[in-house]
């Protein structure tokens, strides 16, 4: 065991509605990590807790008539509890808006403004005229300067998808109370961010974690750093050094929350919180794939120019897809862990099952009631339960326990490969891999005890067949023990089972290989249950009720003349070539030709279509849509297409490019 601690956080839920299955993509990983690396002999602490400060807390607060420390601290419970009932177990879970976080905020702000990377500017910033008040980030909407599409006041979430600084949108309309609103100067304090490339891109060569966080943020640091404003002008966050009237930019102060809650854990424990943040050091990073130009550019810069250790490893999760529709709350393509599955009876150790082996930590994970159950019967109840329950029920009517022997060095050595690999597969971030390799161990038993057949070789060699069970037993403890940090209830049961009375928990992962003890046990009980047809169907007709309702609510757009409509020019066009735009994994630059004239136009269907697939085809165009940027390129037009998976329209009937829709 190394000398020096490992820290592992997880990006933070914000305390602005309740969990839901994306929240989980990252979290549950994580326990895994964090139970296994325990019980592999290493020293871990695992900190989180909620994010609390931004403008979209501020604006729930205001909806709902209360304060933002109200609604954080409902939200902040609400987590901590479905944390605990998802078996993710943090050593310290707390809160941005506590008074560490804040210590430890100014802190690191004024040392960086002490050693010169921050300085003050005075920009334009939107403030509406009848709110009387400066409207940062989501206090305000308005047009992307960028590409042109609609965007709120931090980001172009509808377009390009670009971070945006205060005063750069355009025509910003008040979110309150939909005023057209001014822009007026205001002074800024501004981080060097972009002193910071040097550092960066040997930092990024040499930090462990996922290639997904690595490879996306050497492609930013290269196209270009950006110096980033860190102030607000909002009430509710840690005061800027020296301001009454500015916090700190939500995204300075939330990474620095994984230093204050280890300092909050160190100081109830009597421990050193600098071991962890100081110097060399093993932090672990796991977050969602949305955030990572936060934790693998911005954070460790700011880390750098503070003084502190930087980040040992960053790990991202795939995105989440819901019955292979892009996760979506407002569309109703979301799963909510207590509403929808916790509450309904399921156990935690299937959804964390799920989540795990679905796919690799880094692709997209899709989730439907239909394959969910599919994969727990097939897998998780009929390999390793079934298994499971016909040696522990054997051994029991049989031997009135496991019998006295030893172990054939053959399962030995399978269970020695087994942990050898789930080991490399742990250290790599592969979670899919282990869970996987885990799997193989429990069919390699079933095959086994299906060859073998001791219930037919107990009537002719009965020490034979309790050789055959003693080997079982062995691959049973083995089990348990390796699938506890993917689902610890289950390992729990099996190990109760097997005539242990202290917690699986409490032993390393290296006693698979100790030989099982001859000890009597109490008759099993299966472990699993399996997910009946009915009790599926009820589970997804709640699904698509939901969906059915955001699509009607979504449907009730203002009726139009047609007037209105004949402003709008649609012609046939043909697809001459496509390419890839660099450093985008959505978009695709199309030339097209619309009847004498052929339009360069930017469309967001790569993720549907290869550039290959698109040269000939027909389509419909948008063609007197106003030029934008998107990506930096220019886009003269826009593809029409239906649904989540982009079905581009295209004529019943063969026509010439440039034929009117009427």
């Amino acid at each position: 065991m190394t000398q020096q601690p490992l820290l592992v956080t997880c990006g933070l839920p914000y305390t602005n509605g309740p969990c839901h299955l994306g929240h989980l993509r990252t979290y549950v990983p994580a326990d895994m990590y964090v139970r296994y690396m325990r019980r592999a002999g290493e020293e871990v602490l695992f900190v989180c807790g909620s994010d609390n400060h931004g403008t979209p807390i501020v604006v729930s607060a205001e909806e709902q008539g209360i304060s933002p420390r109200a609604l954080s601290e409902r939200y902040h419970k609400h987590f901590d509890e479905t944390f605990k009932r998802m078996g993710v177990m943090f050593d310290r879970f707390g809160m941005t808006d506590d008074p560490a976080t804040h210590h430890r905020a100014q802190s690191i702000v004024a040392e960086l403004e002490k050693k010169g990377y921050i300085y003050k500017q005075t920009v334009h910033q939107a403030y509406c005229t009848k709110c009387k008040r400066f409207l940062p980030d989501r206090y305000v909407e308005g047009i992307c300067p960028h590409c042109g599409k609609p965007a709120r006041g931090d980001e172009c979430d509808q377009g390009c998808g670009k971070h945006l600084e205060p005063g750069e949108i355009k025509d910003p309309v008040c979110k309150v109370c939909g005023t057209k609103a001014e822009f007026r100067d205001q002074e800024h304090y501004f981080f060097k961010l972009s002193e910071f490339k040097d550092f960066l891109l040997p930092f990024l060569d040499q930090v462990r974690g996922t290639s997904n966080a690595k490879n996306y943020a050497i492609g930013w640091i290269k196209e270009e750093l950006h110096d980033w404003c860190i102030t607000r002008t909002l009430e509710w966050g840690v005061k800027f050094p020296g301001r009454d009237d500015l916090v700190v930019y939500v995204w300075v102060d939330a990474p620095i929350g994984y230093i204050a809650f280890t300092e909050e854990w160190a100081r109830a424990n009597g421990q050193d919180w600098k071991r962890y943040w100081c110097g060399e050091n093993r932090v672990t990073h796991f977050i969602g794939g949305d955030i990572i130009y936060h934790h693998c550019i911005f954070w460790p810069a700011l880390l750098k120019g503070a003084g502190y250790g930087v980040p040992h490893a960053i790990v991202a999760s795939g995105m989440v897809k819901v019955d292979d529709h892009k996760f979506s709350k407002s569309r109703g393509y979301v799963v909510w862990t207590n509403d929808d599955y916790l509450d309904k009876g399921l156990p935690a150790d299937y959804l964390r099952y799920y989540l795990l082996a679905y796919t690799s930590h880094t692709k997209e994970l899709n989730f439907s009631w239909k394959v969910f159950s599919e994969r727990i019967n097939n897998e998780v109840v009929n390999i390793f339960g079934n298994f499971v329950y016909r040696t522990l029920y054997f051994a029991q009517k049989e031997f009135d326990g496991i019998p006295a022997g030893t172990v054939d060095p053959a399962i030995m050595d399978e269970i020695g490969k087994c942990l050898a690999n789930v080991d490399q597969f742990m250290r790599d971030y592969e979670f899919k891999g282990a869970v996987d390799a885990i799997m193989a161990l429990a069919a390699f038993g079933n095959t086994y005890i299906q060859t073998n057949a001791p219930w037919k070789l107990i009537k002719t060699d009965r020490a034979a067949a309790a050789q055959v069970i003693l080997n079982c037993v062995q691959i049973t403890k083995a089990l348990a023990l390796l699938i506890q940090p993917a689902m610890p209830d289950t390992a729990e049961r099996c190990w109760k089972q097997l005539g242990y009375y202290d917690s699986v928990a409490a032993h390393p992962i290296s006693d698979a290989t100790r030989p099982v003890p001859e000890a009597c046990i109490k008759p099993p009980t299966p472990l699993f249950v399996k997910m009946e047809e009915t009790q599926v169907k009820e589970l997804d007709a709640l699904l698509q009720k939901r969906v059915a309702e955001a699509n009607r609510k979504m449907e009730k757009t203002p009726a139009i003349s047609i007037d209105d409509f004949a402003k709008v020019e649609m012609k046939t066009g043909k697809v001459l070539a496509a390419e890839a735009i660099p450093k985008s994994s959505k978009l695709l630059k199309l030339q097209v030709d619309v009847g004498g004239e052929t339009r360069q136009i930017v469309s967001g269907i790569a993720q549907f279509y290869k550039p290959e697939e698109l040269v000939g085809q027909n389509v419909i165009v948008l063609t007197n849509l106003a030029p934008a940027k998107i990506f930096g390129v220019e886009s003269n037009g826009m593809i029409l297409a239906a649904g989540d998976a982009a079905s581009l329209l295209t004529p019943l009937k063969a026509v010439e490019p440039g034929t009117k829709i009427r």
